[in-house]
């Protein structure tokens, strides 16, 4: 078979392939089980000196590093398999620093995470989007509805990791001494700390309470076992792409690593790029807030931390019904009508946690903000990552890469500024990013979609380049090209 020859796949092959995404999903649910189980522990365990926030801000700035310079490299290194596998391991480390939490081993370990992050989320989009096209040759149904049923699917089963990781965070931390948490800051402390006024630099200390070592032992070898089978995983149940990429040269796989960065470094500056980093930024810092923050102001500050990971769980289940649900309403509705209801839901979020004051006696509050949280951040995740495999198509490292590198940013906004701003700060600030990078987001659709009118337009008429230039100024048609 001659290089660049398209594989004659049976029609059994598109279940050969949901296998391929369902493995790699559910070895993503297990890793982050690990890591998300204790990254949303780390404003209430580690919050003295900011020590928690700070150990995440290193993770994603070791994050905007890999995302520039590592995932094109890597991937043609190792291949999207391999990346996937050991870029696991990394992660392993900021697990162990659990143990002794000191400046000097987090934060080295979570540059660490960022380092293997890059590779990681950008094998794993580009595997999607390969399979969905090798998946289309053989169904007959578009890629472009495939990735975004292939993304529901995997975003539905890797949410289920903020279920499994804070339901073992929290029974190892509860321990039937979850009120003894609460009733040790009153009714009026709570009034006066919690909810919009939280300021963890000055509250941590008064507002939440240590945790046992013995505990966080168990947590931490809890969570390194999860990581371990999630590299075995992949190992062993994912097909290589190579099986699929036979007729894909023009993804990058063919270039060098040198030349790989550079169309990387080249989409960086594209306008249409440069026009959804606001609300790419806006993606990492919502779920910044909500992890770190709101868990902090709102949960450990007036219920407990036991209760944290039975938000975290109840976010991380709406979060992954939300996926798969939108995935399939996108066929129905498109992309714009969701966007616009996340955009309203995440608007009244930002506006309750503005005016409402925490109580003891109030969970069930926490919890359906956490359920609207989820659903919200669900439409942002999957609707965005398709649309930059739609918006940047045969660039996907590139395009990808850059998703994960300003969303990171929004992660490292969220984590520095956590320790030194009240939550009413920050959620003016989050209100603001929100506004904003839905405004460019909609001028870039607008873009997109009349760019794609026009060029359908012509091929429908097939009007010659002279004879249009002839009925309408030449800038027009050099759009439509």
């Amino acid at each position: 078979m001659s290089k660049g020859q398209d594989i004659e796949f049976k029609p059994r092959e598109t279940w050969r392939i949901a296998k391929n995404v369902v493995v790699i999903s559910i070895a993503f649910m297990v890793q982050f089980t690990a890591y998300s189980g204790a990254a949303n522990l780390q404003s209430s365990i580690n919050a003295e000196a900011g020590l928690g926030t700070a150990s995440l801000a290193a993770v994603y700035a070791g994050l905007i590093f890999s995302n520039i310079f590592l995932p094109v490299v890597v991937i043609k290194w190792l291949g999207t398999k391999w990346a996937m596998s050991l870029s696991f391991i990394t992660y392993m480390p900021y697990i162990a620093a659990q143990l002794w939490p000191r400046f000097y081993t987090m934060i080295p370990a979570g540059l660490i995470v960022g380092l293997g992050g890059g590779p990681l989320w950008c094998a794993k989009c580009t595997y999607l989007s390969v399979v969905s096209e090798a998946h289309s040759k053989i169904s007959n149904i578009s890629a472009e509805a495939l990735l975004v049923r292939f993304l529901g699917l995997f975003f539905m089963i890797f949410q289920l990791n903020q279920v499994w990781g804070n339901l073992i965070s929290s029974l190892v931390i509860s321990s039937g001494d979850n009120l003894a948490a609460v009733t040790a800051v009153n009714a009026t402390m709570i009034q006066k700390l919690c909810g919009a006024n939280f300021l963890p630099s000055a509250d941590a200390g008064e507002a939440l309470q240590q945790q046992p070592p013995e505990k966080i032992q168990m947590i931490a070898g809890i969570y390194l076992a999860c990581m371990v089978g999630a590299a075995l995983i992949v190992a062993v149940g994912v097909d290589s792409m190579k099986r699929y990429k036979t007729d894909r040269n023009e993804t990058g796989s063919g270039l060098t690593g040198v030349a790989l960065l550079v169309v990387t470094l080249k989409l960086l500056v594209e306008p249409n790029q440069l026009m959804l980093v606001i609300i790419n930024v806006f993606v990492g810092m919502q779920q910044a807030f909500f992890g770190a923050d709101f868990t902090a102001a709102f949960v450990s500050c007036s219920i407990g931390t036991g209760t944290v990971g039975f938000v975290m769980m109840t976010y991380g289940l709406a979060d992954a019904i939300g996926c798969i649900v939108t995935g399939y309403l996108a066929k129905v509705t498109g992309r714009l009508p969701l966007m616009c209801v996340a955009l309203v839901a995440h608007f009244g979020l930002f506006v309750s946690i503005l005016v409402w004051s925490p109580q003891a006696n109030q969970t069930y509050v926490v919890y359906i903000i956490a359920v609207i949280w989820g659903v919200c951040d669900s439409i942002w995740l999957v609707q965005i990552n398709a649309y930059y495999g739609i918006l940047f198509p045969g660039r996907e490292e590139a395009a990808f890469s850059n998703f994960r590198l300003w969303e990171s940013v929004g992660y490292i906004i969220a984590y520095v500024i956590s320790p030194y701003m009240r939550t009413s700060a920050k959620t003016y600030v989050l209100l603001a990013s929100m506004i904003v990078g839905v405004t460019f987001y909609f001028i870039v659709e607008y873009k997109d979609r009349k760019a794609k009118s026009l060029s359908k337009k012509l091929e429908i008429e097939k009007i010659s380049p002279s004879k249009y230039i002839g009925g309408l100024d030449n800038t027009a048609y050099q759009k439509a090209e």
